[in-house]
């Protein structure tokens, strides 16, 4: 089959991309899903900071690579042994496919599985091996997905089926964005009433991580983040409070849960420092390799203070996913304003530019039905 890509040829060209064009849009061959696989026609597809540090070599990937991991389309075909999906169905992409019967599958998503994070590394399938090519040239899997198609063959472990009620750039976010954001609060913060709830670093995981707690109705939410635009949003989306970093930290803010979102090793200071007397540290961005940061060790025993990390928001995406999907029909998950613009796979380098200057929350790329 012929389909339409977004191919990252080269890790780490220069920037502005618009103009050094690292990601080529071009036809390739996609084979049919093979057993446990399934063709999606995709419909939607988020633009996330885990493709912009491929793009950057934050991330080192095997090169060429369809990029994109937070996807939504229709079930077009299914491979052999798939039984549970039909042909018109809405499923939402997983980047961090579970096998189910490895050890780290058995933590109640605590941990990546095995076989799952050695597939997505390799640029593979969970299943083994690539289905795309150009020519005679083999073409890898970024995160199982490679969502910035026009369709993709995916295991079926890499996908959770959706109401068709919930829009595609809405199921999309739920994949990624939502699925991490949201799980750093609920699965790794797991906040009692009362608690104050800060997110430090605004992008489209803090920013979902900041209306998922919202939506829980603990307590107070505050939302940090170094640009003017970012804080403004978190205010209209119903934050307690907003500061820059030195405004919080100067002004004292004190929370029961820090997410850390940014990616950042100074944001991941700033909330550590932020954090209560007993309280959590939830990190889930991703710093470039090497990074450090300094903290405290004192700090964290005599205040019985937790650090963890947490991938993917700890979850469980066949569990998780529904339930995001239902807190947006109640009216409870406002997931829409967490998409700053819709574009279309042509403009993706420049989208790349938007996404690495801090302008953009969540951009969508809508395909042609």
């Amino acid at each position: 089959m012929k389909i339409t890509g977004a191919v990252l040829e080269e890790i780490g060209r220069p920037r502005p991309y618009a103009e050094s064009k690292p990601i080529t849009i071009c036809e390739l061959d996609l084979d049919p899903p093979g057993p446990g696989e399934v063709l999606v026609r995709m419909e939607a597809a988020g633009i996330c900071h885990s493709d912009l540090s491929v793009v950057d070599g934050n991330r080192p990937r095997p090169v060429p690579m369809l990029l994109g991991h937070e996807a939504a389309g229709i079930v077009e075909e299914v491979g052999e042994g798939v039984d549970d999906v039909q042909v018109g169905q809405r499923v939402v992409m997983a980047f961090l496919p579970r096998c189910g019967t490895c050890k780290n599958c058995r933590t109640d998503g605590k941990l990546p599985c095995i076989p799952g994070t050695a597939a997505n590394t390799a640029g593979r399938l969970l299943t083994g091996g690539e289905r795309l090519h150009r020519g005679g040239e083999k073409i890898f899997h970024h995160l199982g997905v490679s969502g910035f198609a026009t369709r993709a063959v995916v295991d079926r472990r890499s996908m959770v089926p959706v109401g068709s009620d919930v829009p595609p750039e809405v199921a999309a976010v739920l994949g990624c964005a939502v699925l991490t954001g949201g799980g750093a609060v609920i699965n790794a913060g797991a906040p009692s009433d009362g608690d104050t709830i800060a997110v430090v670093g605004l992008g489209g995981v803090g920013m979902a991580a900041l209306i998922t707690a919202i939506s829980l109705g603990k307590g107070d939410v505050i939302g940090v983040d170094a640009l003017p635009d970012k804080l403004q949003r978190a205010t209209d989306l119903g934050a307690t409070a907003v500061y820059t970093p030195q405004q919080a930290l100067d002004a004292g803010v004190k929370a029961a849960i820090v997410v850390e979102a940014a990616g950042n090793p100074r944001a991941f200071e700033t909330a550590v420092k932020l954090t209560d007397v007993g309280g959590k540290t939830v990190t889930v961005g991703l710093p470039a390799p090497g990074a450090d940061s300094t903290i405290s060790p004192l700090g964290l025993t005599a205040e019985a203070r937790t650090i963890m990390g947490s991938y993917l928001g700890s979850a469980v995406p066949s569990r998780d996913i529904p339930t995001y999907a239902q807190l947006w029909r109640d009216g409870k998950l406002p997931v829409d304003a967490l998409i700053s613009a819709t574009i279309t796979l042509g403009e993706i380098n420049s989208a790349m530019d938007a996404l690495a200057d801090g302008k953009a929350v969540r951009q969508v790329i809508l395909f042609d039905a």
